[in-house]
């Protein structure tokens, strides 16, 4: 026997329908209930072989199939070979039916009258329930059933179709104006309706909020509302070793929501200096700042800005870099610290080259890019007055308070290179460490010198763009240098506004008016006050009269002040920005930009308002002095002058002065 017969299968047995046993789970519990009831089926009722409808005159074999198998596929088994599977199919299933309807006693039913047509059966009749018929098929739509019921619904809804049709019917030219008018007057009151209750709704939900606050403070104090301490409950508190920390900040809280709606929460025997008094003690015990500088600081805001101020003070200001393009690209350099495990990010749209460090596993200032010259740590806010400033190639630059140096290295980035840029410092000990940032971010236009800035008119000028990132007082660093909070008092400002002017003047005048590309003055500040910013600025304007203030370029910043506290400044004093830390995320600054014209000649309505001047005077009887003789130079006695002083300017530069010649003077 080979290896195929003795391994093939012999042929399946039919199965004995009798003997197996069906499972009550594969029926339906009526089709196993009659099953139980009867043990015998029933006699299965012969399908019609509808394909001798189709095909005629072809003889098919009848096969019948037994049905106690119902639902499975035994009954497959009985077809015979020669059986095409779909007469057999059609058979199977028809038993099937036949059976349920004999079950359900539908017999007597024919075919023809089981495929009859399709009735409506009406289930019940809610009202819910009830919905609109659908009709099936073709038929004629008027126009009078396309139109909508109604668009706008009137007061005349209840009223008769009829009756409105013929209204409608009724507009002629006679009274189409006057119906015009009333919808018109219709619509206005309608708008003003609107308008109505858009601030009624605004005023309520102002109401909800200020009603939630006042929630809010009742739940957070236990009920106990806020009492404003009285000047021997304070120096009691002091005796004592000063408030608690919770009870400070609670008052302040308290001080600036009382403050910001006066009226309804204030006490009725407090005021509103007393309010402002006791949340500026509490500022100055809370931040650490004397009582001076926080009143200086205080004034400059509203009451809630200025507790973000000083809140933002106490949060240091990101870390920021600055790439320098003279060696690579922002774009490579991020590459190459991130491949070192730093986080960044650039600062934003506003510069090209800032990238700002969250977090950073080395040394951000000691890594071989930073080594090699690659970036420069830098503020944020120092990048705005060389932005200002926008420097061209091939100019001549002046830095007259340059170090340590970035913002000129920045100014040699801008430059490419090109031009000359002087970076002057008052302090010497402080270039050495301008020169070493010089070297090492590659600029080669550079030219340091120590200088004082008030000289530098006379020592050389005719510069294209001069940058004056004038001393202050430092009160947009605080969040660098806490001893500012202390260390300052009204003589420091007063000091320091004073040589601010003197530098701003000097700048000026440093600067050609005659330059091609440039003719441009910035003068920055870190500090917020107005008496270090505005004051300077305006009191430029009126010494200079040949000097304006132009655009920054800056896109963002808030506008600088044109009256504060009583002073009203100049009005072009809106061009210049101010920056701030609780807005901004960076160090208080101040960027004014100024352009350098021509000074123009004495014009010839001057000179006639002063005839006019001493045309009265004279006729109120004063006496005018007589007209003096007009003084002339004597070139004589002027020439051994002039003469020395060519041989000292000879001798300063290495020359050969010529022998002095002797002038006899005449008895």
């Amino acid at each position: 026997m080979g290896h195929r017969a003795k391994n093939k299968q012999p042929a399946p047995q039919p199965l004995d329908v009798k003997q197996s046993a069906i499972s009550s789970k594969k029926l339906g519990k009526r089709k196993a209930e009659s099953l139980n009831d009867n043990s015998n089926s029933r006699p299965v009722k012969r399908p019609k072989d509808q394909s001798e409808s189709k095909q005629k005159g072809k003889k098919k074999k009848k096969v019948l199939v037994d049905s106690d198998a119902e639902g499975s596929a035994d009954g497959w088994e009985d077809v015979a070979d020669n059986v095409e599977l779909k007469i057999q199919a059609k058979s199977l299933f028809s038993t099937n039916d036949d059976e349920e309807l004999d079950e359900l006693g539908m017999d007597e039913f024919s075919d023809d009258e089981l495929r009859g047509p399709a009735q409506a059966f009406d289930f019940g009749s809610d009202a819910e329930d009830d919905e609109p018929e659908v009709i099936i098929g073709k038929s004629k739509k008027s126009k009078q059933s396309e139109r909508p019921a109604k668009i706008i619904p009137t007061a005349s809804d209840n009223s008769d179709s009829s009756d409105q049709s013929d209204e409608e019917e009724r507009i002629t030219m006679a009274n189409m104006a006057a119906r015009s008018k009333a919808l018109d007057e219709q619509a206005a009151a309608e708008d003003a309706l609107d308008v109505e209750e858009m601030q009624q709704a605004a005023f309520n939900e102002e109401d909800d909020d200020d009603d939630l606050d006042m929630d809010e403070d009742e739940e957070e104090t236990d009920g106990e509302p806020f009492r404003l301490p009285t000047r021997e409950e304070n120096e009691a508190e002091s005796k004592a070793g000063g408030p608690d920390v919770h009870v400070v900040q609670r008052r302040m809280r308290e001080c600036v929501r009382v403050l910001g709606r006066f009226k309804k929460l204030a006490e009725k025997s407090r005021s509103r200096s007393e309010y402002i008094s006791q949340l500026l003690s509490d500022i100055s015990s809370y931040y650490g700042y004397n009582d001076f500088l926080a009143e200086k600081l205080f004034q400059l805001f509203p009451v809630a800005e200025a507790i973000e101020f000083f809140e933002a003070n106490e949060v240091p200001r990101p870390v920021t870099i600055r790439t320098n393009t003279l060696r690579t690209r922002r774009r490579d350099l991020a590459q190459a610290l991130i491949n070192r495990g730093v986080n960044l990010e650039p600062i934003g749209k506003w510069t090209n080259v800032g990238l700002q460090v969250f977090e950073s596993s080395v040394p951000i200032g000691a890594t071989p890019e930073y080594l090699a010259g690659h970036y420069m740590l830098q503020a944020a806010s120092s990048f705005l007055p060389v932005i200002a400033l926008s420097p061209q190639p091939n100019e001549r630059v002046l830095d007259m308070a340059s170090a340590p140096g970035g913002k000129t290295t920045h100014i040699a980035a801008l430059l490419q290179n090109t031009g000359i840029v002087f970076a002057n410092d008052a302090n010497k000990a402080r270039t050495k460490s301008l020169s070493a940032n010089v070297h090492r971010l590659g600029c080669k236009n550079v030219v340091v010198c120590s200088y004082d800035g008030r000289e530098f008119p006379k020592v050389i000028g005719g510069f294209d763009r001069v940058l004056l990132d004038a001393p202050c007082s430092g009160t947009g660093v605080i969040s660098k240098d806490s001893s500012v909070k202390v260390n300052k008092s009204e003589r420091d400002f007063t000091l320091l506004a004073h040589l601010q002017k003197q530098l701003i003047l000097c700048a000026i005048d440093s600067v050609s008016p005659d330059s091609k590309t440039g003719g441009y003055v910035v003068y920055s500040t870190c500090s917020v006050t107005v008496d270090e910013n505005e004051s300077v600025v305006d009191y430029a304007l009126r010494k200079r009269p040949n000097v304006k203030l132009v655009d920054t370029g800056l896109e963002f910043g808030r506008e600088g002040y044109t009256k504060y506290r009583g002073k009203i400044f100049n009005s072009s004093l809106s061009l210049t920005r101010r920056f701030y830390p609780h807005v901004h995320n960076m160090d208080g600054f101040y960027v004014a930009k100024f352009k350098v014209e021509k000074r123009g000649k004495i014009s010839k309505a001057s000179d006639s308002t002063a005839e006019v001047g001493l045309i009265g005077i004279e006729e109120e009887g004063e006496q005018i002095a007589p007209e003096k003789e007009k003084i002339a130079f004597d070139d004589d006695e002027d020439r051994p002058y002039i003469e020395e002083s060519k041989r000292r300017r000879m001798k300063a530069k290495g020359l050969k002065p010529p022998p002095r010649t002797t002038v006899k003077v005449a008895a």
